[in-house]
């Protein structure tokens, strides 16, 4: 491919994804986007024009050396990309599908500020799948032990993140789980058109490859607690990465009627539980043939495409605009694709049951939004104006509180009225010695990448902690139980927040 000048790059158009018709792929679950071909992907990635200081890197919460990725593609080296962008990145296809690029990366990629950025998440995905089916992935090589023993609590993209860190760095790595099988949220709670379950797999058995051990089954604060992993199981340190499993909720009058669920349970139930397999899988899913789902962030987004391929006529209840909606903008506009029912500026006030106390209605107040505030937030106002839909079945997606087992049984764990876990914000440490926390666990719900960037560098400051180069320091972790959790963005691994 010829090497061509800055003006000539920006002139190429987007490579967009193909995508398997909408019409068929609301019958199945089989992965939405097709993926680049080699001719696609080194086109695409040609439209990188190799700034001299790429903001795409800073935009990246692991910091990902994306320009010379990016560079390697577009030379058609996509299994050496692929071995650059793991450098840094452990769950390289994951993220090239489920990470909000628009939102980080390629929100500041400068191609962007004049026509489409370039697409990183995808390139990244291209890589990836292509050293997963080509089989070019070598092993990182394992120094001698170290003697010393982490406990990880969870599987998700933080436990495995920081599982994978701390192994290549020579320590003994136990991975405690409390369901039956590995991967965290990317199991139970991404739909399998989004993230097939043979990824996350790979992922985890290169992980046992490597020595990495998983004990599944386990609830962290109920049978064994923290004290019991430092003292009696001699663990020298324990990384908290149990996310956010607590489900919001409106309040509203009719939420415990029958056909109401939570957006953690409702995708639990089908993709960790196999439920939309009943009765060859034992957890039967009730779900009506009018959906209603309240919420419209990805993982509403999710709810939304898994009730349709269910079966369902799906409408989507959100009190601000489209405009608002905090889904990435590519789940929007799948889902959008999907022959989906979208009721924006409408507010749930009330879900009414029949004389069984099944769900039969769902009320809502019409909204109107206010002038931008200081943030540029506009605040939702309602109307006065009131409409019934006929639903039988309602899914809240709003969020989840941080799971609180694991705080609630060890007091010198410091939480905030949230419950969310307090930590100094560069080494992860928690008020309790010998104990680290990452991703939603410390954030609240969040995404996968700042996730594996909080991991990354909790794994780095344990390193120095069982090297006995770190002092065990709390001045820095808040105290105010009305201290926010973590919000950092950019690239946390280098500390920038």
């Amino acid at each position: 491919m010829a090497e061509l000048n800055t003006k000539q790059k920006m002139a190429i158009p987007y490579v967009h994804m193909p995508l398997h018709d909408a019409a068929k792929r609301v019958t199945n679950f089989e992965e939405v986007p097709v993926g680049y071909t080699m001719e696609q992907a080194m086109t695409e990635a040609q439209r990188c024009i190799q700034c001299k200081k790429p903001a795409c890197i800073d935009g990246c919460p692991v910091g990902i050396a994306i320009p010379d990725f990016l560079k390697l593609i577009e030379e058609g080296k996509p299994a050496e990309a692929a071995k650059k962008i793991r450098e840094t990145n452990f769950l390289p296809a994951a993220c090239g599908r489920v990470c909000p690029q628009d939102k980080q990366c390629q929100a500041v990629c400068v191609v962007g500020k004049k026509g489409d950025a370039v697409g990183i998440g995808g390139l990244e995905r291209f890589a990836a799948d292509w050293e997963r089916t080509h089989g070019t992935f070598t092993p990182p090589v394992i120094p001698p032990s170290t003697g010393k023993k982490v406990a990880i609590v969870g599987s998700g993209p933080a436990g495995l993140t920081a599982a994978y860190e701390l192994r290549i760095r020579g320590h003994e790595v136990i991975v405690f789980e409390a369901f039956h099988r590995g991967g965290g949220v990317m199991v139970y709670g991404i739909p399998r058109f989004r993230l097939p379950l043979e990824i996350i797999d790979e992922d985890i058995k290169m992980l046992e490859n490597m020595g990495v051990q998983f004990v599944y089954d386990m609830i962290i604060g109920k049978v064994l607690t923290l004290d019991d992993l430092l003292q009696n199981e001699k663990f020298d340190a324990v990384f908290i990465a149990s996310g956010a499993g607590l489900p919001k909720m409106l309040g509203i009058k009719g939420e415990n009627a029958n056909g109401v669920y939570s957006a953690n349970e409702y995708l639990t139930r089908i993709y960790l539980m196999q439920a939309m397999k009943f009765p060859r899988y034992s957890t039967p899913l009730y779900q009506g043939k009018r959906v209603g789902v309240i919420g419209a962030g990805n993982t509403g987004m999710d709810v939304l495409r898994t009730a349709k391929r269910l079966g369902a006529e799906v409408t989507c209840y959100y009190r601000r605009t489209r405009a608002e909606a905090p889904a990435r903008t590519e789940e929007l506009e799948h889902a959008e694709q999907e022959f989906l029912n979208w009721k924006w500026l409408h507010n749930p006030v009330e879900i009414i049951a029949d004389e069984n106390n099944f769900v039969k209605q769902i009320k809502c107040e019409k909204m109107a939004l206010s002038e931008p505030d200081e943030s540029g937030r506009r605040k939702p106002i309602g109307t006065g104006e009131f409409v019934y839909d006929d639903v039988d079945t309602i899914v809240f997606s709003l969020g989840c509180d941080v799971n609180p087992i694991i705080p609630s049984t060890d007091k010198e764990v410091r939480i905030n009225k949230w419950g969310i876990i307090m930590v100094d914000h560069v080494t992860c440490q928690t008020s309790k010695k010998g104990v680290f926390a990452g991703g939603d666990a410390i954030t609240g719900g969040s995404t996968v990448i700042l996730a594996m960037g909080q991991a990354k560098n909790a794994a780095a400051a344990i390193d120095k902690y069982l090297k006995n180069e770190l002092k065990w320091e709390t001045a820095s972790i808040p105290t105010d139980p009305n201290a926010s959790g973590v919000q950092w963005a950019g690239r946390f691994a280098q500390g920038k927040r």
